[in-house]
């Protein structure tokens, strides 16, 4: 029985909210699941993701395949990399202690540079609402204006000169 670590899609349509769960690789996409661990909703920005991380460890060390879209989250949120460092604890390259101080120094330069990211969008968002509307003043009305009275002059010189 393969198992794979995958999205289960839920919403209405074409408003997509995933959970992501691990099942047997044979049962339909929206179908019977063996456990829930998490939920990813792209339409926020950015992306709103909530995954167990040790329950997706666990499943990742007895073997689960995620698919394509469930590594790369898995992998943002920092599962591959501590389960890459797990593994360098059992083949005895560092300690335990010396792999969570390095994966809680990577979560912390991740999340400040989620956050970093998160308020530059707003930012962007908020100068895009407050862009002061420019309107173009009518330029070609004044010349006109300017030149009928000098047509007007010269109209009637013009008809003092035929008397």
């Amino acid at each position: 029985m393969a198992v794979k670590m995958r999205l289960q899609r839920h919403g209405s349509k074409k408003r997509p909210f995933y959970f992501i769960v691990v099942a047997d690789g044979r049962s339909p996409r929206d179908g019977k699941f063996i456990q829930k661990l998490g939920s990813y909703n792209p339409l926020t920005v950015p992306a709103t993701i909530q995954v167990d991380r040790q329950k997706a460890l666990d499943w990742l060390q007895k073997g689960a395949q995620p698919t394509d879209t469930v590594r790369r989250i898995l992998s943002f949120k920092g599962v591959l990399y501590l389960k890459h460092l797990l593994r360098g604890v059992s083949l005895g390259l560092f300690d335990e202690a010396g792999a969570m101080e390095k994966f809680t120094k990577w979560s912390s330069e991740h999340d400040a540079h989620v956050a970093k990211r998160q308020g530059a969008h707003k930012k962007a968002r908020m100068e895009k609402r407050n862009v002061p509307v420019v309107k173009k003043v009518a330029e070609t009305p004044a010349p006109v204006a300017e030149a009928a009275p000098a047509a007007e002059e010269a109209a009637p010189e013009e008809t003092k000169t035929e008397e």
